[in-house]
């Protein structure tokens, strides 16, 4: 499959001197066209700082950043007609409405005969029923979708959408990557950051980011099958005191709350589930339910990062 992005040993750095951050350290990246490809990582990890170098907001201290055969650095509006961008912020006009907002940023793009795009973009979205409505009264899911409209209404070949559904209710978040999945059949490639772990298992690839570092870069699944450890569901009553106890044990065991559950990721071996037990217990902490499960990504991450 032909490539959309190559980044080769891409470093951004912030500040001077001693106050000098890193954000990004060091990354390669090569995503192929027609893939969902998530940039996943907590706050800081460096997902925004490389959505924008890949869009051309911002140019890298070393590396080269490659679009659809261009390179940014030289070329960049060459490849700005080619790509679309959502922001983290909603940053689209609250005082037009939909279809004013649509037709406006079609214009800025220098689009011909963009109504019948539009009319596509609109019922793709499920926007037509609010194409008068002001954009300021919009739901947060439905300002994303608007964005979303807006940001393909030049018909892009790669998209990079930063961190779209953040602040946006579970419903809508289901919502706008069923969207995205539908998109993806018209062979656009779609680059996403999220903090959502649950999100990044409906990609194609993902890369797994921490303070600036690639940690692993595959499939979900793959990511997921390389985890040497496994993952225990605990059910109790006193989920805080089992947290901490489990953590402060010598069995190796790491646990992090999901929820109204513990995952407790532990060496595997057969005697795993009656140590966590024996740990518990000597902390007059009684186990409701103990039992394996399948890692998700979330598991694998955390696991990465504070091993």
């Amino acid at each position: 499959m032909p490539t959309a992005v190559i980044l080769e040993n891409v470093v951004k750095d912030f500040g001077e001197n001693s106050r000098q951050i890193v954000a990004v350290d060091r990354l390669s990246l090569n995503i192929r066209q027609g893939e969902i490809f998530a940039l996943v990582g907590p706050d800081g990890a460096g997902k925004t700082t490389t959505i924008r170098m890949m869009c051309g907001v911002l140019q890298p201290n070393e590396g080269s950043v490659t679009i659809l055969g261009i390179p940014m650095q030289t070329e960049r509006e060459a490849v700005k007609k080619r790509i679309g961008y959502l922001s983290q912020r909603f940053s689209l006009y609250g005082d037009l409405t939909v279809d004013e907002n649509i037709d406006f940023f079609a214009e800025i793009h220098r689009v011909k005969q963009f109504k019948e795009r539009k009319e596509e973009l609109l019922q793709f979205t499920r926007l037509t029923p609010f194409r008068d409505r002001l954009a300021m009264r919009l739901s947060g899911g439905m300002k994303q979708k608007l964005a979303l409209a807006c940001t393909l209404i030049h018909t892009p070949e790669v998209i990079f959408l930063d961190e779209p559904t953040t602040g946006v209710d579970p419903v809508s978040r289901r919502d706008f990557w069923k969207i995205l999945s539908t998109l993806l059949k018209s062979g656009i490639t779609i680059i996403v950051s999220t903090p959502y772990l649950d999100e990044a298992e409906r990609s194609t690839r993902v890369a797994l980011l921490n303070e600036g570092k690639l940690l692993v870069c595959d499939t979900p699944e793959a990511v997921k099958a390389s985890f040497t450890k496994e993952v225990v569901e605990v059910i109790v009553d006193e989920t805080r005191k089992a947290v901490l106890a489990l953590n402060e044990s010598k069995a190796g065991i790491s646990a992090q709350l999901f929820g109204d559950r513990i995952h407790a990721v532990v060496p595997k071996g057969a005697s795993v589930l009656k140590e966590l037990e024996g740990v518990l217990k000597r902390e007059g902490i009684t186990a409701r339910s103990t039992r394996l499960i399948s890692p998700s990504l979330e598991d694998v991450f955390i696991s990465r990062i504070t091993s």
